[in-house]
C-alpha cells in the first residue's frame, strides 16, 4: 500500500453490522473475492470500476452499491487520483439473502436521499455513544434499499399504533443509561425494527435513539444544578463520556453544561 492509500476500520456495537470501512486508494486494485456479508459501498470522490461476476460495471462519486453475500467482485480506481469510500457490512437481518439476484442484476441504486441517509449512517456509527442512533438509521436505509431491490417489498402501514409506540416508550424509561437495541425491542415485542420506529415517530414525532437523547439531557440538567461534575453526569444519564454529553446537551439547549450551570449562579 502506498503512502497515498489509507484505511480506518472498526466494528461498532450495533447489531447485525460485521465491519465499517473508510478508506482512500490510488493504486491499489482489489483482486476478486468475496465476503460473508453484504457490502453496503458509498463512493464519496472519483469513482471505482468492477466486475460483478465477470460483468464490467461502475459505481460513481455520490452513489449507493449493493454486493451481495458469496458473489465474486473486484475494484480499482477508474482515475490516477483514485477514490474515497465508506462501506458497510451487513449481515441477513437487514438485507435478505434472497434479494441477491436483484442486487447482481443492478448494485448501484440512483437515490439521492439514499445517499444522504447511508453519509448519515456512518456519522453515526463513527461516534462512540450514538449506537442506538445508528441502529435507527440503518433500520430507515434498510427498508429504503430493501424497497429498491425488491419492489414488492410491502408498503408499511400509515395508521398509529398508540399501544405499540407506548410499549417501546416504556421499555425505553425502564432503563435510559443502558437502553435497549432496536432488535432487541423488536424481539420482545414481536415486530420488525423499521416498523418500531416508524410505529413511534407517528405517535411522538421522533425517532427513539432521540427520545433517549432527550431523556438523558433532561437528566443531566437536573443533576448539574444540584453540583454533580459534568464528567460523573455523563455516565449517570448514559452519555459515553463528558464530549458525548456536551455535543448533545448543546445541540439540545444551545449552550454547553458548563455555561448552563454558571446561568443558574
Amino acid at each position: 500500500m502506498t503512502s497515498d492509500e489509507r484505511v480506518r476500520a472498526w466494528r461498532p456495537d450495533v447489531p447485525g453490522v460485521g465491519e465499517v470501512l473508510h478508506a482512500h486508494f490510488t493504486e491499489h486494485a482489489y483482486p476478486a473475492h468475496t465476503h460473508d456479508l453484504w457490502t453496503v459501498l458509498l463512493v464519496d470522490t472519483g469513482g471505482v470500476s468492477y466486475e460483478l461476476e465477470r460483468r464490467p460495471l461502475d459505481a460513481p462519486a455520490g452513489s449507493v452499491t449493493l454486493l451481495p453475500p458469496h458473489v465474486p467482485h473486484d475494484g480499482r480506481a477508474v482515475s490516477p487520483t483514485g477514490f474515497d469510500k465508506r462501506v458497510i457490512y451487513l449481515d441477513e437481518r437487514w438485507l435478505p439473502l434472497g434479494l441477491t439476484g436483484a442486487a447482481v442484476a443492478g448494485p448501484t441504486l440512483d437515490d439521492g436521499e439514499l445517499v444522504r441517509s447511508v453519509a448519515a449512517l456512518h456519522g453515526a456509527l463513527a461516534r462512540p455513544g450514538d449506537e442506538l442512533e445508528a441502529e435507527t438509521r440503518l433500520a430507515m436505509v434498510s427498508e429504503r434499499m430493501v424497497a429498491h431491490l425488491d419492489r414488492s417489498a410491502g408498503v408499511p402501514r400509515d395508521g398509529r399504533e398508540p399501544g405499540l409506540a407506548r410499549r417501546v416508550r416504556d421499555l425505553l424509561d425502564r432503563d435510559l443509561v443502558e437502553a435497549p437495541t432496536l432488535e432487541s425491542l423488536a424481539d420482545d415485542l414481536d415486530t420488525h425494527a423499521t416498523h418500531l420506529v416508524r410505529a413511534f415517530g407517528r405517535e411522538y414525532g421522533l425517532p427513539p435513539h432521540r427520545y433517549v437523547t432527550g431523556r438523558r439531557v433532561d437528566r443531566a440538567r437536573g443533576l448539574l444544578l444540584d453540583g454533580m461534575p459534568a464528567a460523573e453526569v455523563a455516565t449517570t444519564v448514559g452519555f459515553h463520556d463528558q464530549a458525548h454529553l456536551i455535543r448533545h446537551f448543546r445541540r439540545t439547549l444551545g449552550v454547553t453544561p458548563g455555561a448552563y450551570v454558571r446561568s443558574a449562579a
